[in-house]
């Protein structure tokens, strides 16, 4: 029996005008919180030069790789508005969670580089101006933290994730170059200070960093969603009316808001070709509410596929099908 392909939620396909109306949201703040950025990247700099701090610098820099992040984010959001073509045939969805990943191996390498010169700062101290440190610092926070909550939204995007990472991070790296910058001014001393606040800090957004890394890879190797229990959806199918049972089913994620399924199922009895789409639709539904698949691929049998493993399974992965003697699994 022929397969059936479709999009949508329960009760029809997602409006495409709320999905251009959420890119075109997202454009917007991601474009404010790069002008808010330039200014405290020339700002943080002048004055991490002029006052020795390497914290200021280390600041300085990290939030240099924010605007370098959030020009990957916006163009990322603008490309994947782009619709299909022949030759990609699923859109442009990855390159948001291509722009995450690139934005990811920019935190680890900034983080290397900071610990490399805090290592050095820290075997040859350096006066530092405690008052200019706590002054800059504590304006460039006010500004991390306004970026960070214009970035801040619900959905789970990668891609927005990863621009929210950045000025989260450097929002509580302000916080702690101001704080050391205040001991200095206090003390009139501890100069090492400086540079443990930047190791800190490196460390801190180093280890966020690795963590979008990894949930980028997740995505582009195709792994099941973080959220998803394949047993649960592949009892969901099977508790569609007209389904029998359900086999060789894989789900992915195209992008962070779009994830997509593909499956064998086998319908009850013989029907004719309208009445199994009619169960095709019902499965679909099942899945775009409670599961937030929004692309379901089904091919419709009335028995379970008979091959010679060449056709119904991954080359080199374990064949996952439904037993014609009792229930399946997925």
């Amino acid at each position: 029996m022929s397969g059936v392909t479709g999009t949508g939620r329960a009760g029809g396909p997602p409006a495409a005008t709320d999905t251009g109306a959420l890119s075109a949201h997202r454009e917007r703040r991601l474009r404010l919180v790069l002008v808010l950025n330039v200014a405290i990247v020339v700002g943080e700099a002048g004055a991490g030069l002029w006052a020795r701090s390497l914290g200021l610098l280390a600041d300085a820099g990290h939030n240099l790789v924010d605007v370098g992040a959030v020009v990957l984010a916006l163009g990322a959001v603008r490309w994947a508005r782009r619709p299909p073509d022949a030759a990609r045939s699923f859109g442009y969805h990855r390159g948001t969670v291509l722009a995450a990943q690139a934005n990811a191996a920019g935190i680890l390498a900034a983080t290397a580089l900071i610990l490399f010169e805090s290592a050095r700062r820290l075997a040859d101290p350096r006066p530092v101006a405690g008052g200019v440190v706590l002054v800059v610092a504590v304006v460039a926070f006010a500004v991390n933290a306004a970026s960070a909550l214009l970035l801040h939204e619900a959905e789970h995007d990668l891609n927005m994730r990863g621009a929210w990472l950045h000025m989260a991070a450097d929002a509580g790296a302000s916080l702690g170059v101001a704080a050391g910058g205040a001991v200095i001014l206090v003390t009139g001393g501890y100069e090492r200070i400086d540079p443990l606040v930047s190791v800190v800090i490196s460390l801190l957004i180093g280890w966020q960093g690795w963590k979008l890394l990894r949930s980028t890879g997740e995505v582009l190797l195709e792994s099941t969603p973080r959220g998803i229990d394949v047993a649960e959806v592949a009892d969901a199918v099977r508790a569609v009316p007209g389904v029998e049972d359900v086999h060789d089913m894989h789900v992915w994620s195209l992008s962070s808001d779009m994830r997509a399924l593909s499956a064998h199922v086998i319908v009850e009895g013989h029907p004719t070709l309208k009445e199994a789409q009619v169960v095709g639709t019902r499965v679909k539904q099942a899945l775009a509410g409670p599961f937030r698949i929004a692309h379901a691929t089904l091919e419709l049998e009335c028995e379970g596929c008979v091959d010679d493993g060449t056709w119904c399974a991954i080359a080199g992965g374990s064949r996952r099908r439904a037993d014609p003697g009792g229930p399946g699994r997925a």
